[in-house]
């Protein structure tokens, strides 16, 4: 994988601890920093009153607060989903969203510019792979759009690594940030309201079995047939569906978390009852939640939406096999913001 540029380190992707060593300060005016940035979503050093002016003069001739640019937001009124896209320091740009249902905000973020994995159905992949990101680019998407937004109401977000990329081929910069979003001084969001999800990187299950924290893991699928994943989701033919279980099944011994199941519906190819069995047989002895998703329109790929009334075929065959089921309610199609659609459309 492509190297992650020098002029992607800022103060966001920094511990208190980093930012003391960096900046030569004391641990107490580097958690004072800390919060500023992540607790309260200060960019602007002017702006933190308790940091002394000579201090915040030397800080910013040493370091940058941030690493990236907010260039566009969209937002769809109906579903209240906004979707916003940055540019980084060397001029790339990714896609980040906001989602909100009732007092419930989730963070869809991405891990790469663009993904090297070419999944079939997905934007995503159509634009190639250009680099991973650092950890203050993947952390100052959840703070940049939660500027303004958090309230006592709606409480911590849910974070979901769900955007460009695959969280696993950038491994520790995914988890240097899940650990700067659940920091105490920060934004101190519950690890298990945060979930990482991969096509199948076998290595990345592994390590991921080992971590410590209670963070979620889920597994886009989309068939239970080696022939047809390996035309869906290419990195199949490196990590097979056998082989893709044994990881699932250790890391359920090892960490007794239950695993989603993400599986999105195409008309015709993986929405017949007969392949809902074929899943419910591959998932025995693991204990899932199957997310069941609509695929969502993207311009030039040669796929369409699974009819409704096969997906509650395909639903009910997985309920009556004893598996726990949801079909999502898909927010943001209307600006490009679904599942799926995340490309980085660049902006004059």
């Amino acid at each position: 994988m492509s190297p992650t540029p020098s002029s992607a380190e800022a103060l966001t992707g920094l511990f208190p601890e980093e930012m003391a060593e960096r900046l030569q300060i004391s641990l107490w005016r580097a958690r004072q920093l800390f919060q500023w940035i992540h607790r309260k979503q200060v960019f602007q050093l002017e702006d933190m009153t308790n940091i002394p002016k000579a201090d915040r003069s030397r800080i910013n001739e040493m370091l940058p607060v941030t690493a990236l640019s907010p260039v566009v937001e969209q937002h769809a009124p109906k579903t209240k989903t906004r979707k916003s896209l940055f540019r980084l320091a060397d001029g790339e740009t990714i896609e980040s969203v906001f989602l909100s249902q009732r007092t419930r905000i989730t963070l869809c973020l991405s891990s790469q510019v663009g993904c090297a994995l070419g999944c079939r159905f997905c934007a995503t992949g159509t634009a190639g792979f250009r680099r991973n990101l650092a950890p203050a680019e993947i952390v100052e998407q959840a703070l940049s759009m939660l500027q303004g937004r958090l309230s006592e109401k709606n409480g911590s977000p849910n974070i979901v690594f769900m955007g460009m990329g695959e969280p696993f081929q950038n491994y520790d910069a995914v988890m240097k940030s899940i650990g700067l979003l659940t920091h105490p001084d920060g934004l101190h969001i519950g690890a298990r309201k945060i979930t990482v999800s991969t096509v199948g990187d076998v290595p990345g299950i592994e390590r991921f079995t080992q971590e410590t924290r209670q963070v979620r893991l889920s597994v886009s699928l989309h068939a239970a047939d080696d022939a047809l994943r390996s035309q869906l989701v290419p990195l199949n033919k490196r990590y097979p569906l056998p082989v893709l279980y044994e990881a699932l099944k250790t890391y359920q011994k090892e960490r007794s978390r239950q695993i989603t199941v993400e599986w999105v519906l195409l008309d015709g190819i993986n929405d017949s009852v007969p392949q809902a069995r074929s899943l419910a047989a591959y998932l025995k002895g693991l204990d899932t939640v199957i997310n069941l998703i609509p695929w969502n329109a993207v311009p030039d790929l040669p796929y369409h939406s699974s009819p409704f009334t096969k997906q509650k075929q395909f639903m009910e065959a997985l309920e009556q096999s004893g598996l726990k089921v949801t079909l999502r309610k898909e927010q943001g199609a209307d600006i490009d913001a679904a599942c799926g659609q995340l490309r980085a459309i660049q902006q004059k």
